[in-house]
């Protein structure tokens, strides 16, 4: 089945005004050449959201989401705030909130699932540390990440969006090889197959974990790898325009 691709930049606590500017600027012209096929997001801080703006072929999205609608939550952002800001995707449970607040499997299934019901489209961070890779429970982690989702609501399925990111390969400069994406994507859909078969062929599933300009081309070629989460790389405008350019419509293997 034909799935549309997605390349999205995660600025994570970087970027500014000048940013924003140099990047669009870089990508105005490219988006012109992509195909409808090929989605842009960027999710830069979130007070850069409404900075984005005259660009209306480029998504933007937050880097979090509240798992509650409105409230005493300070410092939190609810999705109905995300999608104001002009925000229509929020990534959710990457490995860095996990880590360094403590967010839960159960804390990430209720943010998925607040994001969905406000008409945020989720991008579901999943991904093992170098230990649990050497211990060979890669499987076992992913597995335990995307069933705490969906097991109870495989409806949110197919509204979502998977990013698979080994925690070993992010902003380290390592990167799964193709083949070792490829197997671990491979594994990915077909654990939400056993949910529902027809969403499993659906959902878009991104490899993340220091892509870039020169990896990214083998990366895409692979049958499940429908684009890529961007840390460092989609800092750099000129850069995190060849990633977007590098993707040919046609060549998976």
């Amino acid at each position: 089945m034909s799935r549309n691709y997605l390349i999205a930049a995660n600025w994570k606590m970087n970027g500014s005004n000048a940013l924003v500017k140099s990047m669009c600027a870089e990508l105005t012209p490219v988006l012109s050449q992509l195909s409808p096929e090929i989605a842009v997001l960027i999710c830069p801080p979130a007070t850069l959201l409404t900075a984005f703006t005259g660009v209306n072929a480029l998504a933007i999205g937050g880097q979090d989401v509240s798992a509650e609608g409105a409230g005493a939550y300070t410092g939190q952002l609810s999705a109905a705030l995300l999608l104001e800001a002009g925000a229509t995707y929020a990534i959710v449970g990457h490995s860095e909130r996990r880590q360094y607040q403590g967010e839960t499997d159960e804390l990430v299934a209720a943010k998925v699932a607040q994001a969905i019901a406000a008409g945020l489209t989720p991008v579901l961070c999943v991904g093992e540390t170098l230990a649990e890779r050497q211990q060979e429970k890669t499987q076992q982690v992913i597995a335990k990440q995307l069933m705490a989702v969906y097991a109870s609501h495989p409806e949110l399925l197919v509204k979502s969006v998977i990013a698979y990111e080994p925690i070993w390969a992010i902003g380290t400069g390592l990167s799964a090889t193709p083949e070792q994406a490829q197997e671990t994507h491979a594994f990915i859909r077909d654990t939400l197959a056993q949910l529902n078969q027809d969403a499993a062929e659906q959902v878009r599933i991104l490899y993340g974990g220091s892509v870039n300009a020169e990896n990214c081309s083998a990366l895409f070629t692979q049958p499940d790898i429908d684009g890529a989460l961007v840390g460092g790389a989609s800092l750099k405008p000129d850069e995190f325009a060849k990633i977007c350019l590098s993707i040919k419509i046609g060549a998976k293997e």
